[in-house]
C-alpha cells in the first residue's frame, strides 16, 4: 500500500502538469507592429471605467454613503478589468 507521502507527491505532480496545456494563441495585441500583452489594455480600460464610475458616484451624490474610497475603487478596478478581459479575450 503506497504511503501518504507518495500519494501527496503524485497528486502534486498531477496538479502541476495540468497547467501545461497548449493554448491556441497568446493574448497579445499588435500595436504599430509591436506586440503588447492584452492584460495591459484590460487594466487601462478598467482604470478608465473606474474613473468614469467615480465621477458618476460623485455626480449622483452617492459617495458619502459608500465604503472607504481605497477599498471601493480598488474593487471597481478589479471588477472592470476582469469584465473587459472576459468580454474580449475569453476562449
Amino acid at each position: 500500500m503506497p504511503s501518504l507521502k507518495f500519494n501527496f507527491i503524485l497528486l502534486s505532480i498531477g496538479l502541476l502538469v495540468t497547467g501545461c496545456q497548449m493554448k491556441p494563441h497568446s493574448p497579445t495585441l499588435d500595436v504599430l507592429g509591436s506586440y503588447f500583452p492584452a492584460w495591459i489594455f484590460c487594466i487601462l480600460l478598467g482604470l478608465a471605467m473606474t474613473l468614469v464610475a467615480r465621477q458618476l458616484l460623485i455626480g449622483f451624490k452617492l459617495r458619502p454613503h459608500l465604503p472607504p474610497a481605497p477599498v471601493l475603487y480598488v474593487c471597481l478596478l478589479i471588477v472592470f478589468t476582469l469584465a473587459v478581459w472576459l468580454a474580449f479575450f475569453k476562449n
